[in-house]
């Protein structure tokens, strides 16, 4: 359940008489308002580095360092800033202030220029249930999830989407595929002409700090793509906002989308760096939605252009999921916008086994190939359905595939004891056989 409410920050005098009021508004829920006192700028800075949302901040008119770079600062994160006290002869204005209040303000006036100038941050309360709370252990949380990677430029994206339309078109009933835009610089609300940016995974990732949201909740965090049958998870806002999701709770957020939907389709990074190979724990950190989400994958669909740069892209972001200890029979790769000779995707197939390696290769199988169609710009420029034949092959192949990975489990070793054989079973063998 969401309930909006704003969380502020307040940097004042310790003896100012609004400092304390607003204070004990807060405490006793006389307002919807989460108050952060800070004791400097300083603090103010660290707080607004700390990853977590924040509406405003509220700041007397004579605490010594409100200066332009605090209020850029502010502005930069989102929230705006409202000074408290007399107007001092200072143009509060041309420093970027969004509004000042007398000291003496009334609890009314105070939501009223919150509600102008504040955007109000959803509180999600989390919530143990027998039915939808899962341990950390559970090695099967729900439904599948299929990851969807590729270098920039490749239309990564897009394929995501269509995957999730053909999986949402062959789906049982609502609530059956979810896109989950796990990508640092997310696009799908642009793709989906999403109005709202909010909520998204930042929420859902912060529900999951302290426990485990019911299945209703997670999807109430979720938007409808009405024409195209799946629901939508918003990424994150900003690039920099990576730095509020927490590995652990990331993992529990990802497990409580398996298990709210039949089919979890992620739009992810191609970058899987970590720090066993970078030394760099904050490298790890940054990539961790996609590390998580590759690791944790029933297939990764990893997404290139059947250029000569495109495949040397294709193979390398293979590699580095083999090296992340993807199971190499998990990836399915695909040649986007290629040709339909089939001389031209002989050749492809040919060189991305080069590439790649004869033993990984091998266990890969062929790229899907996906033409190209100039169809695909007018349906998200139009917000409408993308062309069901687009995505239909691929939807085939991953089918299969996941359908092939449930039916012969992963073997946990191989055995040296030797099996009876059963006389003919074996066949025949005679001098003109091959």
């Amino acid at each position: 359940m969401t309930d909006d409410r704003w969380v502020v920050l307040g940097l004042a005098h310790p003896r100012a008489g609004w400092f304390g009021e607003l204070s004990r508004w807060s405490t006793t829920a006389a307002i919807p308002v989460d108050f952060v006192k800070c004791v400097s700028p300083d603090e103010v800075r660290a707080r607004l580095t700390g990853g977590r949302a924040y509406s405003a901040l509220l700041v007397g008119s004579d605490v010594v360092g409100l200066d332009r770079d605090l209020v850029d600062r502010v502005r930069e994160n989102g929230a705006a800033v409202i000074v408290v006290g007399s107007m001092d002869g200072r143009d509060w204005q041309e420093l970027g202030v969004a509004a000042v209040l007398p000291a003496m303000t009334e609890r009314g006036d105070l939501l009223t220029v919150l509600r102008e100038h504040a955007m109000p941050v959803p509180r999600i309360t989390s919530a143990l249930s027998d039915n939808d709370a899962a341990s950390d252990a559970d090695p099967d949380p729900g439904g599948h999830l299929i990851a969807v990677a590729g270098p920039g430029g490749t239309g990564t994206s897009i394929v995501a989407m269509s995957l999730a339309q053909a999986f949402a078109d062959t789906g049982t009933g609502p609530f059956s595929v979810v896109l989950a835009d796990l990508a640092l610089d997310a696009d799908q609300h642009v793709l989906h002409d999403c109005r709202e940016v909010m909520p998204g995974i930042q929420e859902l990732v912060e529900a999951h700090r302290t426990g485990t949201l019911p299945v209703d909740q997670v999807r109430s965090l979720t938007f409808d793509a009405i024409d195209r049958g799946y629901d939508l998870l918003l990424g994150l806002r900003r690039h920099r906002d990576w730095t509020a999701i927490g590995p652990r709770a990331f993992t529990a957020a990802l497990d409580g989308l398996r298990r709210s939907y039949q089919v979890v389709v992620a739009d992810i990074e191609s970058d899987l760096e970590g720090e066993a190979l970078t030394g760099s724990i904050d490298v790890e950190d940054r990539n961790a939605m996609s590390r998580t989400t590759a690791t944790r994958a029933d297939l990764v669909v990893v997404v290139g252009s059947p250029s000569t740069k495109g495949l040397h892209a294709l193979s390398r972001t293979i590699r580095q999921l083999v090296e992340a200890d993807v199971d190499p029979a998990a990836i399915v790769p695909v040649c986007n916008r290629s040709s339909r000779r089939p001389r031209r995707r002989a050749g492809v197939v040919a060189a991305l086994a080069t590439l790649v390696g004869a033993d990984p290769a091998a266990r890969i199988g062929n790229p899907v190939f996906l033409s190209e169609r100039s169809d695909i710009e007018d349906s998200i420029r139009d917000g409408a359905r993308l062309p069901p034949a687009f995505g239909r092959h691929l939807h085939d192949e991953v089918r299969r595939r996941l359908d092939d990975r449930v039916a012969v489990p992963p073997a946990s070793g191989s055995s040296t004891e030797p099996h009876p054989v059963t006389a003919g079973s074996l066949a025949h063998w005679t001098e003109t056989a091959d």
